[in-house]
C-alpha cells in the first residue's frame, strides 16, 4: 500500500510506520474538504451556527472514541500542546485556585511528557520501568507515599501504550495508587486510542490525551478529554474564549472535521483490532526466522495488536532503517519527534537494555495487506544477508 502521501519511487512500497502517522482515511479527507468553505464558527449569524454544528459533531466522535462526555472535549492543535497545557502547577476549580506541587512521569514516556511542560526540571520526579517497560508501581506508590500535600497535590502523568515498544501500563492499577495519595492522573492515550478500548466512564483516568494523526486523522489537531468540567489547568493560549474558555483562538474547523471523521473510524476498527495483531505476529515470526538472535522487546507484557520493536545484532538501527527504505519499507528507529534525529532509543534505556545499536519498530493497521508483509520479507532477507560484513556494506548492497 502507498503511504500518507504519494510516493515518487520506482518499484512497491510498504508503509509500516503506522505510531508514526497513520495514512489518512477517506472519510477523514471527505469530512475536511466539506468543512474547508464553512464560516467561523463563533459567529453567531446562519453561517457560523453551521460552522459550529460540524466542531460539536466531531466532538461528539471523538468523545465517543473513549466513551467520555462530548462536553469535556477540548480541541488543540495535537498532543503536544495538550500535553503542555495539562502538566502545569497551576490549575483552577471554580474560582478557586489549586496547586499541582509535583510532577511524576514514567522513563519510558513520549518526550512531550518527559519535558514535564510547564513545571520547573526540579519539580518533576521520573519513575522507572521494568525489563519488559512497565511502570514500576512499587516506586509510584513509595514516591507518592513521600509526596508532601502541604505543598500542592501530586499530578502524574503516563502513556497508556508505549510509542516505540507498544508495551501497555496497567492504567487501572496505576489509578489505584495514585487516587489515594490525592493525585490527579493524565493518560497520554495517543498511541492506545482505536487500539485498544479506553472507557472515561470507569474513573481509571481524570485527563486523556489524544492526537488525530494517529488514527488516521489530520495532522494538527488533537484534544484534551476530562472525566469532569470541576477542575482543569490554567490555559496555556489564552484568547477570545473559544473552547469554553480552555484554549484561545479560531478552531481548526476542517482538521476537527477530519479528526471526528477518523474518530468515528477507529470506533468500528476496534471489532477487528485481533486481525492486526495476527499480521504483525506474522511479522515478528519472519523477523525470528531471518534472523534468529534478533531481539524482541516487550514480549514479557502486553502489548498494542499493531506494533512489534526488534534489534538486529550487528546493525545500527538508522543503518537497517536507510536499507529497508531503499528496499521499498518505511519503518522507524524509534519515535518520529524529532524533526527526522534518529538516536538512541531513551525507552530502551529505561528498560535497562543496550541502547548502543537502537532498534527497529514496525507499525501497523488494518490497511496493512499480505502485500507489505511480503515486501517486509523480502528487505529483511536482503539484509540478513548481507549480516556479519561491514555494517555499511546493507546501505552499498541495497542501492
Amino acid at each position: 500500500m502507498k503511504g500518507p502521501i504519494e510516493t515518487k519511487m520506482a518499484g512497491p512500497r510498504a508503509y509500516l510506520d503506522y505510531n508514526a502517522s497513520a495514512p489518512l482515511l477517506a472519510a477523514a479527507r471527505t469530512a475536511m474538504i466539506a468543512a474547508l468553505d464553512a464560516a467561523n464558527p463563533s459567529s453567531v449569524h446562519a453561517e457560523g451556527r453551521a460552522a459550529r454544528r460540524l466542531i460539536e459533531h466531531a466532538r461528539r466522535d471523538v468523545a465517543a472514541l473513549v466513551n467520555a462526555t462530548a462536553e469535556h472535549v477540548v480541541f488543540t492543535s495535537g498532543a503536544t500542546e495538550a500535553a503542555s497545557t495539562l502538566l502545569t502547577p497551576d490549575w483552577q476549580m471554580g474560582r478557586g485556585a489549586i496547586r499541582m506541587s509535583r510532577l511524576y512521569v514514567c522513563e519510558a514516556d513520549h518526550p512531550c511528557i518527559l519535558s514535564g511542560g510547564r513545571f520547573p526540571a526540579a519539580r518533576v520526579t521520573r519513575i522507572g520501568v521494568d525489563a519488559d517497560g512497565i511502570v514500576r508501581l512499587d516506586a509510584l506508590a513509595s514516591a507518592l507515599g513521600r509526596h508532601d500535600k502541604a505543598d500542592g497535590l501530586p499530578l502524574v502523568a503516563i502513556h497508556a501504550a508505549n510509542n516505540e515498544t507498544g508495551v501497555i501500563q496497567p492504567i487501572d492499577r496505576i489509578a489505584e495508587i495514585v487516587k489515594p495519595a490525592g493525585g490527579i492522573l493524565i493518560v497520554d492515550a495517543v498511541q492506545a486510542a482505536g487500539r485498544i478500548p479506553l472507557d472515561m466512564s470507569v474513573g481509571y483516568a481524570d485527563y486523556l490525551i489524544l492526537s488525530s494523526h494517529k488514527i488516521g486523522g489530520p495532522k494538527g489537531v488533537g484534544a484534551i478529554i476530562a472525566a469532569s468540567d470541576l477542575m482543569m489547568p490554567g490555559p496555556l493560549i489564552a484568547g477570545g474564549g473559544q473552547e469554553k474558555g480552555h484554549r484561545g483562538g479560531t478552531e481548526n474547523l476542517a482538521a476537527i472535521a477530519g479528526f471526528g471523521a477518523a474518530a468515528r473510524e477507529a470506533l468500528i476498527g476496534l471489532k477487528s483490532i485481533d486481525a492486526v495483531g495476527s499480521r504483525r505476529d506474522e511479522i515478528e515470526a519472519i523477523v525470528k526466522t531471518l534472523v534468529p538472535d534478533a531481539e524482541v522487546f516487550g514480549t514479557g507484557a502486553t502489548r498494542l495488536a499493531n506494533t512489534t520493536f526488534f534489534a538486529i545484532a550487528g546493525i545500527k538501527a538508522e543503518t537497517a532503517q536507510i536499507a529497508f527504505d531503499l528496499a521499498g519499507v518505511a519503518l522507524s528507529a524509534g519515535s518520529a519527534c524529532s524533526s527526522g534525529k534518529v538516536g538512541p532509543s531513551h525507552v530502551l534505556k529505561a528498560m535497562g537494555h543496550s541502547d548502543s545499536l537502537g532498534a527497529l519498530r514496525v507499525s501497523i493497521g488494518h490497511a496493512t495487506s499480505a502485500e507489505d508483509i511480503e515486501l517486509f520479507r523480502t528487505a529483511l532477507a536482503g539484509i540478513a544477508s548481507r549480516r556479519g560484513g561491514r555494517e555499511e556494506s546493507c546501505l552499498s548492497a541495497a542501492e
